[in-house]
């Protein structure tokens, strides 16, 4: 099912269900959908509202901190209620031994030896993982692989 149509189908089922958080956050991430549309003027493509719920995993993620060093634990635990809602749309995400193996392929593919090289195996690795691991901890892999060739 595409994706969209699966957000709105639940949208649909948290209506009926009287979910008022579930309902709350699929009505968010539609509205974004539908400002990135906009925005583009097109429909979004899976993979673009894919990236659009990782960024709002993102700032969830964010917020909690901020949160937590503010000593906000009613919204702590609001933030992560709505977290979980939305990493449940994302794909399940890479384990370290799989995320180490998909940098090693991407390596091999790329012909890269030094840690300059690192954006050919960047542009070569991320399509695959789109979604599936933070951006951030794969960048450091890559530069860790590549320095240690």
């Amino acid at each position: 099912m595409e994706l969209k149509a699966r957000l709105t189908e639940d949208l649909k089922e948290s209506l009926r269900s009287g979910d008022k958080l579930r309902t709350s956050v699929v009505r968010l991430l539609t509205a974004l959908i539908k400002n990135r549309e906009v925005e583009k003027r097109g429909p979004l493509t899976d993979a673009e509202i894919m990236q659009a719920i990782t960024s709002s995993v993102k700032q969830r993620q964010d917020s909690i901190e901020q949160f937590r060093q503010g000593g906000r634990q009613d919204l702590v635990d609001k933030e992560t209620a709505e977290l979980q809602i939305l990493q449940s749309y994302l794909p399940s995400p890479l384990t370290g031994e799989e995320l180490a193996a998909l940098v090693r392929t991407a390596i091999r593919e790329s012909g890269a030896a030094s840690p300059r090289e690192m954006g050919k195996v960047m542009s070569v690795l991320m399509p695959q993982i789109a979604g599936r691991a933070d951006g951030k901890a794969v960048s450091t892999l890559v530069r860790e692989m590549l320095a240690n060739t």
